[in-house]
């Protein structure tokens, strides 16, 4: 149904009008001059024609099928027409009104109205509140966008009117084309993921480009996207961030792991490229549709001129990319023909008196070398330069060399803009930087890894003792808490087979030291609460203690603090718990994020986790392989393996306890967060145990 908003052999435009300052009268005008070549039937209750077209009063009076209907009408009276659509069959609106959601609580209201409608006819709508849709290929240009762009391989979506329309005009000038353009607007019906999935197919795109401030469904889109990436690849340029994830969480793992944490790793997991500027989104979509992914991270530089090379191999290196190890074979070659003073070694300077010949020569034996997976060519215009001739022989290597990508620099302005069209005229787009082309070629290689790999792991399952765990959140939620007690969050990792020390909850000094006494000296003492989170910060964490009159102290102590610091805070009592013998600090959280559910993260532990933030994040469920990562990535790993001789930790434990987090997090959905800080890690076969543990569920 969907692929009539794109393909529509019919439309009707609801608000027709042949006033020429009106969008009703811009829509017929577009599609009429922008060569459509289905049926137009311009829907108004006062004309009989427009633009010489036959105008209907209602769409249900058009004899023949509508797929699609454009609404540009007063947003009070949408829906009445939508109704009228609904009831002629038509299969999908694009409704450009504004007047919805984002102008306030009466607006939202017509909005969820307008859906219904929708929804009870079958009906698919773009919009309210879009600029409409330009499919190149149909044509179709069902929008209203001054400017219809040329043809190309590139689609591209927002969520913003106002900026497909700059785009659109950017890339006249540019010269660059598109498939599909889409304005999403206010998505109440289709969204991001909606248009992902149907240009999965779509023969004229090559790679799918998208703005947004938000995912609408996000497990949805983790659904759908990493199948796409793997026919196409998928970049995002992700500005903003919603209110609900950046509010201020109570736990640690909470305040490290906003909604820009959790979009980056839904991205990653679905082989969504990233970028973080407009003119990167750009630059690296229109480099995929036009040329192969990099098999390596072996970068050569070919250049006329010493400082840009020099920046493209800073560049190069910052992004984790090699400057190639060029064969003694290629070197030998180079030396052989370049002039003496050139540089034959990576990168390759063939001098600013270089004629488009010498770029040439170069240039195919830097790409006859196996150890070289992609060229950077660097040209900047001096007295000698050919940027036309060369720009013609980087286009003639292209296709000798169809699998190793070029990326051509060519620097300065008028006297290489000759160059630069000619190169975009055959598909390959112009760096204005090095810095630029190495960004590009980062995304090319983080997407050429993707599809190389093997997406498809084992999430393990443990044996747990799910029904404890049910009984435990089913009391808190009877005593109307959201947060669990220090006992009661440990019951439940324990639950889930995560190592505690011994514990006890005492009411009085008596029963403090019947507690102590059973665990063993030395023990930990600290106030349990619901209100109090950090406890260390108020004096309700005693350490050490050593004897039953140190203990009776302890208990004192503790109580008085919480009632001089939080005097409205519930205090259940003292927990007192077996005093461990130390080891390396991690941290295991969780944050559920309303989009994309539950974030695992991993980090260094200890009092100084918000301070440091050596921390790493994955979506859940997630397997082995992706536990032994996150440690892999954080400053941690050095610390467990071992510095200067020292017995390396526990690993393995860590990971166990970092996916049994992860089990625990997809089999209770209303836990909210989870922090275990800190996890004392011992030595290789000794295990880890969890010191600390918060966790919060919803209300409901």
């Amino acid at each position: 149904m969907l692929d009539k908003v794109l393909n529509a052999e019919s439309v009707a435009i609801i608000g027709a009008s042949r006033n020429k300052t009106k969008r009703g009268y811009q829509a017929i005008n577009t599609l009429l001059t922008d060569g459509y070549e289905g049926q137009i039937y311009p829907v108004n209750p006062k004309a009989d024609k427009i633009l010489d077209l036959k105008c209907y009063k209602k769409v249900g009076e058009v004899e023949d099928e509508v797929d699609l209907a454009i609404i540009a009408v007063p947003a009070k009276i949408v829906p009445q027409v939508a109704e009228e659509a609904g009831e002629k069959g038509v299969k999908c609106l694009i409704v450009v009104s504004a007047g919805f959601k984002e102008v306030g609580v009466e607006g939202a209201e017509r909005e969820k109205h307008l859906l219904e409608i929708c929804r009870k006819y079958g009906m698919r709508m773009l919009g309210p509140n879009c600029l409409g849709l330009i499919n190149t290929s149909t044509p179709i240009n069902a929008s209203f966008a001054k400017q219809n762009p040329i043809k190309g391989d590139i689609a591209f979506f927002s969520q913003s009117g106002a900026l497909c329309t700059a785009i659109l005009d950017w890339a006249e000038r540019e010269n660059i084309g598109f498939s599909n353009l889409i304005s999403l607007g206010n998505m109440a019906d289709t969204d991001e993921t909606d248009f992902i999935e149907l240009l999965a197919n779509d023969k004229n795109t090559k790679a799918i480009l998208i703005y947004i401030e938000g995912i609408k469904d996000g497990k949805r889109f983790l659904e759908v996207a990493p199948k796409v990436s793997k026919i196409k690849p998928i970049i995002v340029f992700k500005a903003g961030a919603s209110a609900a994830g950046a509010r201020a969480a109570a736990s640690h793992t909470g305040s490290m792991a906003g909604s820009m944490v959790a979009y980056r790793e839904a991205f990653r997991r679905s082989g969504v490229l990233t970028v973080d500027s407009l003119e990167d989104l750009f630059n690296l979509g229109l480099t995929l549709a036009s040329q192969p992914t990099p098999e390596g991270r072996s970068i050569a530089i070919l250049t006329n001129a010493g400082g840009p090379s020099i920046v493209a191999a800073d560049a190069v290196s910052k992004r984790n990319l090699n400057l190639a190890w060029l064969s003694p074979t290629t070197i030998e070659r180079l030396r052989s023909k370049l002039p003496v003073e050139a540089s034959w070694i990576n990168p390759v300077d063939v001098l600013g008196d270089a004629l488009a010949d010498r770029y040439a020569f170069a240039l195919e034996t830097l790409l006859k070398d196996y150890s070289v997976d992609a060229v950077i060519v660097i040209l900047t215009p001096q007295a000698m330069t050919q940027p036309l001739e060369t720009a013609k022989k980087i286009i003639e290597m292209r296709s000798k060399f169809p699998n190793k990508p070029i990326l051509p620099v060519f620097m300065g302005g008028e006297s290489v803009r000759e160059a630069v069209e000619l190169l975009a005229r055959a598909g390959i787009p112009n760096f204005e930087y090095p810095e630029r082309a190495a960004d590009t070629l980062a995304g090319m290689i983080e997407y050429g890894e993707y599809l190389r790999s093997e997406r498809i792991q084992e999430i393990p399952k443990f044996k747990v003792r799910k029904s404890d765990v049910r009984e435990i959140f089913d009391r808190v939620r009877r005593e109307r808490r959201v947060n669990l007690l220090s006992v009661e969050a440990r019951e439940v990792v324990k639950a889930y087979g995560i190592p505690v020390p011994e514990y006890g909850l005492a009411q009085d000094r008596r029963q403090a030291v019947e507690i102590s006494r059973k665990i063993g000296y030395p023990v930990v003492m600290k106030v349990v609460s619901p209100q109090i989170l950090h406890k260390t910060d108020i004096g309700g964490v005693k350490l050490n203690l050593k004897s039953d009159r140190e203990v009776e102290l302890a208990f004192n102590e503790i109580i008085r603090n919480a009632s001089i610091f939080m005097p409205d805070a519930r205090v259940f009592g003292v927990e007192i718990q077996k005093m461990v013998p130390q080891g390396r600090e991690v941290i295991v959280g969780m944050h559920r994020d309303l989009q994309f559910g539950p974030l695992i993260m991993f980090g260094l532990g200890g009092i100084y986790v918000n301070l440091i933030k050596d921390v790493s994040f994955r979506l859940a469920p997630i397997s082995r392989e992706e536990a032994y990562q996150m440690i892999l990535e954080t400053k941690a790993y050095a610390l467990l393996r071992g510095i200067r001789g020292e017995t390396s930790s526990d690993i393995d434990s860590v990971v166990d306890i970092i996916l049994r987090i992860s089990q625990l997090s997809m089999d209770f959905q209303e836990i909210n967060e989870i922090d275990i800080n800190p996890i004392f890690v011992y030595e290789r076969g000794k295990g880890a145990i969890a010191l600390d543990v918060k966790m919060t569920i919803g209300s409901e």
